[in-house]
C-alpha cells in the first residue's frame, strides 16, 4: 500500500531524578553528600532509508515514546540514560511541527539522521551542589521532561523527471515503455491511484528516475481529484514531460495542456517555470495530420519543444527519453535546504515577565521554565536555591520593577509560584 501522509506523536524520555543521599561507613564521620546524577532520557531520532516507498508503517503505529532515564543513587551512582528511539523513513520525507507548521526536517541523503525530540537531561543529585558554605546540601533536582510533538509526515518522491497530464492520457504506459517499472494500466479515468517510479536508462552509465503523477484534473490544487495527493511529489523534479492526447477525436490538447499547466502554477507558481517537454501521444491511433500540425504549432509559439510518440508501441520514445536526460546534464541540481545538526543549538532568549493583573505575573523563557520544572517545589531549601538562581538570570529584578508583592501569584509554564522577598 503507498502512503505518502501521515500524522505521529513523538515522546522523548524524562530525565532520571537526583537523589539526595549522605555518605555513612563506619569509621568515616562526616562523609558528605554523595547523591548522584540521574540518567538523560532517551531521544527519538528520524532516520531516512533507501529501501523503503512509503509510510504505510505509521499508519498502524502513530505513538512513539523514549526511554526514560534512570534515578540517581548513593554512592554518586548516576542513573542509566534512557534507550533511543529510531524512526526508519524514506528518502524524500518532509516533517513538520502538526501544530505550526515549522519545518523540522528534509530527508533527502540516505541515512540522514535528525532529532526529532531530545529527551530530558538527568536532575543533579546533592553532591553537585555541594560547595565550601554549603556542605551538607539536602535537596536535588528532578529530571527534565522530554520534549513532546505532534508531527506530519509528508513523502515527496525524489524523482528526477515527472510525467503529468490529465488522466487517460497514457503516463503509465509511458513509465512501462521506457522503463522496466510495471503500473497497472486500463482503459478508464483515474487507473493509476499510486505514483509510479521506474529508473531510465538511456545507455551505459547515463541513467535517471522516472514518475508518473497522477490525479492532475481542473482544480487539483483544490484537492479535485487526487490532486492534494499527488502534487506535492511534482516539487522535487528537475524536468517535466507533458503527456498530451492526439490521438481521441474528442480531445483538445492546447485546452488540455493550459489546464495542468494552471493547476500547477495555482499550487506553486515556481513548477509553471520548470523545463517542460511536451509529448504528443496515442499516435497509434492514427489522429488527422492536420490535427497533431497544429498542437505542435501551438507549443513551438510558446517556446516548447515537442515529440510525437505512442507509448504503446514504443514509437518515439526513446528520442524523448534520450533528450530529457541531455536537458538534465544541463540544469542545476537543486540545492537542498540544509537543517542545523543536531548538535547546534538555538540560543535561548532572556526570560520575560508580563504582568497579567493585580498580583499576578507570567514568566516566559526556556531556561527559567526547565529550572522550575527540575525543582522539588516540596522542599524548601530547593526553593531557597531556586529564588537565588531567578535572581541571577534577572526575573526578581523585572518583578520588583513591575510591583511584585510578597505571596503575589507568579506563572511559569503551568506551574504556579508565590512571590516572596
Amino acid at each position: 500500500m503507498f502512503v505518502d501522509e501521515a500524522h505521529i506523536e513523538v515522546k522523548a524520555g524524562d530525565g532520571g531524578d537526583g537523589v539526595v543521599s549522605f555518605r555513612r561507613e563506619k569509621h568515616v564521620p562526616r562523609g558528605g553528600p554523595d547523591g548522584g546524577d540521574g540518567g538523560r532520557g532517551g531521544s527519538i531520532t528520524a532516520v531516512a532509508n533507501a529501501h523503503l516507498r512509503t509510510l504505510v508503517d505509521f499508519t498502524y503505529r502513530a505513538h512513539f515514546t523514549a526511554g526514560r532515564g534512570g534515578h540517581g543513587q548513593g554512592k554518586r551512582w548516576h542513573g542509566k540514560n534512557g534507550a533511543d528511539v529510531e524512526l526508519k523513513l524514506p528518502i524524500g520525507t518532509t516533517l513538520r511541527n502538526a501544530e505550526t507548521g515549522k519545518l523540522i526536517a528534509d530527508l533527502v541523503h540516505p541515512e540522514q539522521r535528525v532529532i526529532l525530540a531530545r529527551g530530558g537531561r538527568g536532575g543533579r543529585g546533592n553532591a553537585r551542589f555541594a560547595t565550601s558554605t554549603r556542605q551538607t546540601p539536602r535537596f536535588s533536582e528532578k529530571g527534565e521532561p522530554g520534549e513532546q510533538f505532534r508531527l506530519k509526515l509528508e513523502l515527496k518522491l525524489l524523482a528526477d523527471v515527472g510525467v503529468i497530464g490529465l488522466p487517460n492520457v497514457g503516463k503509465s504506459s509511458l513509465i512501462a515503455r521506457a522503463s522496466a517499472a510495471r503500473p497497472k494500466i486500463a482503459d478508464y479515468p483515474f487507473t493509476t491511484l499510486v505514483p509510479n517510479l521506474g529508473v531510465v536508462r538511456v545507455e551505459e552509465g547515463r541513467s535517471f528516475v522516472i514518475a508518473d503523477l497522477p490525479g492532475l484534473v481542473e482544480g487539483a490544487h483544490h484537492g479535485a481529484g487526487r490532486g492534494h495527493a499527488f502534487l506535492r511529489h511534482v516539487e522535487r523534479t528537475r524536468v517535466l514531460i507533458h503527456l498530451l492526447n492526439v490521438g481521441d477525436a474528442d480531445t483538445d490538447p492546447p485546452h488540455d495542456f493550459e489546464v495542468i499547466n494552471r493547476e500547477l502554477e495555482l499550487h506553486d507558481p515556481a513548477l509553471a517555470a520548470r523545463a517542460q517537454l511536451v509529448a504528443l501521444n496515442k499516435l497509434d491511433l492514427n489522429p488527422p495530420e492536420e490535427k497533431v500540425t497544429a498542437v505542435e504549432a501551438y507549443l513551438r509559439d510558446r517556446g516548447y519543444r515537442t515529440f510525437r510518440i505512442s507509448a504503446l508501441t514504443g514509437e518515439g520514445v526513446f528520442p524523448l527519453m534520450a533528450q530529457t536526460a541531455e536537458l538534465l546534464e544541463s540544469l542545476p541540481v537543486a540545492p537542498v535546504s540544509a537543517e542545523p545538526t543536531p548538535e547546534i543549538k538555538e540560543r535561548e532568549e532572556p526570560p520575560q515577565v508580563v504582568r497579567l493583573g493585580e498580583g499576578r505575573f507570567q514568566v516566559s523563557g526556556a531556561q527559567v521554565e526547565r529550572m522550575v520544572r527540575m525543582t522539588d517545589l516540596d522542599n524548601p531549601e530547593a526553593i531557597r536555591f531556586l529564588h537565588r538562581r531567578l535572581e541571577r538570570i534577572g526575573v526578581i529584578r523585572q518583578l520588583r520593577e513591575l510591583g511584585a508583592k510578597d505571596d503575589d501569584v507568579v506563572r511559569v509554564g503551568e506551574i504556579e509560584l508565590r512571590f516572596v522577598e
